[in-house]
């Protein structure tokens, strides 16, 4: 979020700066250099192919690696998703998880429970994995943690996910006599599930200093997460546990800003901020040294994936994906949903943006550690945040600002609907089938997205 000018009319643009509350086809060939070349296709669709020098700089410094690579990253990672996509929409019940290794994440694994799924997912260029329980499964077995963990609110074990790695779900807990209880209360037997121990306890990044980014009601500080708009409301996405429905905002100058519209927390981590006509969504993220990144789509970074968080008191971090739809209890409650990344934050952060190449993901929930020693930060997508609000992303190649309902399993395609895995819809006389989870963008009809979409 951009604050207004000195002098003059106040007309700001909401950059998405960070301020936490304190409270794909196989590997191409190799140059000359004995470097990949970028894969192009889906690449370019998703605008991995152009990459932003801010991003490349942070990724090389926080994941070790060259530019080069860093590029070559991205590209590969886009590539992974959709060849994901194609094989979970094949395998089906059988589907077991999918991530991405090495350097320039130029290994896609794709694990399965059947061994004669092997043929079709080497086809994809990808690695077959065969284990014993699926996705789903192990989806199901985590939610009844959640359930468990939200009746009994212990924050002795506050993290539960899915390892598609080893195809477990894990419970972080302080012991293993506090695991036992969780398990015991969901009915969950021992032996699907791998205890992780550690004495760190997750809490939202949230502070009553005065700083960056934005104020709520006088008091808390937060970080703008992504420009949004719903009919011809402007305003912002960013976290639930910065403020309730009726708040009002500040901007970091102070000046009026806006009212939180809606705001879910616990259970979900979201709100929204609908801004006065002295403040403009804009598709931008602030990146490092203040320099803006702008954000061009929302499509689901797998796990494995790097991502890159903004946040007013640490600024500009990058780390890895390491699990989806994972689920953490705070002092104030539990929520699900979350993804864990690698990237550090501290207290101020909440709210910010996570971006992964030039696709918004979610927005900063909470996590442990620090910019110094390193830490675990978790954030909720960005994705369910619009479906839930009817929002609609501002990136760089949409102006659009109606955002329908959204979507169901079988459908016209509209702009503007967040689309799952497995969603199907109808456009131009014939039915595609969703790859990736994403807000469609006016620009990305089915038949002119395969990186998105494949024909039923």
């Amino acid at each position: 979020m951009v604050g207004p000018p000195a002098a003059g009319t106040r007309r700001a643009a909401l950059t998405a700066v960070t301020a936490l509350v304190l409270a794909a086809a196989p590997a191409a060939a190799a140059d000359s250099t004995g470097t990949p070349d970028v894969p192009r296709p889906v690449a370019r669709a998703v605008g991995a192919d152009r990459p932003s020098p801010l991003l490349l700089r942070a990724l090389a410094r926080d994941l070790g690696l060259t530019p080069r690579q860093a590029e070559e990253r991205l590209a590969n990672e886009a590539e992974a998703g959709t060849r994901a996509g194609r094989l979970q929409h094949t395998l089906g019940s059988r589907f077991a998880g999918a991530w991405v290794s090495g350097a320039t994440a130029a290994d896609l694994t794709v694990a399965t429970t059947d061994a004669a799924d092997t043929a079709a997912i080497t086809a994809e260029g990808a690695r077959a994995a065969v284990v014993r329980t699926s996705l789903s499964a192990l989806t199901g077995r985590k939610a009844d943690l959640d359930a468990a963990a939200g009746r009994t609110r212990s924050l002795d074990t506050p993290v539960r996910y899915v390892d598609v790695r080893t195809n477990r779900v894990v419970v972080q807990a302080t012991s293993r006599a506090a695991a036992t209880a969780l398990l015991k209360e969901a009915g969950v037997a021992a032996d699907g599930v791998r205890v992780r121990l550690s004495a760190d306890r997750p809490h939202p990044l949230k502070d009553v200093v005065g700083g960056d980014a934005y104020y709520i009601d006088g008091t808390a500080r937060c970080s703008v997460g992504f420009s949004v708009t719903k009919d011809q409301q402007q305003g912002f996405a960013t976290a639930g546990h910065c403020g309730s429905a009726g708040d009002p905002t500040t901007g970091y100058d102070e000046g009026d800003q806006g009212t939180f519209q809606a705001s879910v927390f616990p259970g979900k981590d979201m709100a929204w901020v609908g801004v006065n006509a002295d403040w403009t969504a804009t598709p931008d993220v602030k990146g490092e040294g203040g320099v803006r990144v702008q954000v061009t789509g929302s499509v689901q970074a797998m796990v494995g994936a790097s991502v890159c968080r903004s946040g007013s008191t640490t600024g500009w971090h990058c780390g890895t994906v390491q699990q989806l739809g994972v689920g953490v209890t705070y002092e104030e409650g539990t929520v699900g949903g979350l993804t864990r990344t690698t990237v550090c934050a501290e207290p101020g952060d909440s709210g910010g943006p996570y971006v992964s190449g030039t696709q918004a993901q979610g927005v900063t929930s909470g996590g442990s550690g620090d910019c110094t020693r390193g830490g675990t930060t978790f954030f909720q997508p960005v994705n369910p945040l619009l479906a839930e609000f009817g929002l609609t992303l501002r990136t760089a190649a949409q102006t659009g600002t109606a955002a329908p309902p959204p979507a169901t399993t079988t459908d016209t395609w509209a702009a503007g609907r967040v689309y799952d895995v497995g969603d199907t819809v109808s456009y131009g006389g014939s039915s595609y089938v969703c790859l990736q989870n994403h807000q469609a963008l006016t620009s990305g009809a089915p038949q002119a997205a395969p990186a998105l979409w494949q024909r039923a």
